[in-house]
């Protein structure tokens, strides 16, 4: 746990800067996969994506990134909505 809090604050320090889609997919699912809480984290990740209109998100990406959320119990409504209206 110390070591995905360590990265969290890192990543969330330097705003997420430099990551592409697939590499805040990736790693909110490896967060999710381990079980490891950042809400900075994937508070940060969903406003990015939100602020791109998940421009450049892969359907692979969309669905990683839903899945960690959902696996993580974290609430990203406006992440949802507009992955919603992507899969329309």
């Amino acid at each position: 746990d110390a070591l995905y809090e360590m990265v969290a604050k890192e990543v969330v320090g330097r705003e997420l800067q430099g990551f592409q889609p697939q590499g805040l997919s990736n790693m909110v699912w490896a967060f999710a996969t381990a079980g490891a809480r950042a809400d900075a984290l994937y508070e940060g990740v969903a406003e990015r994506a939100v602020q791109r209109h998940l421009r450049g998100f892969t359907p692979q990406d969309l669905s990683n990134t839903v899945w960690a959320y959902a696996t993580a119990g974290v609430q990203a409504d406006t992440l949802f909505d507009g992955v919603a209206k992507e899969a329309v």
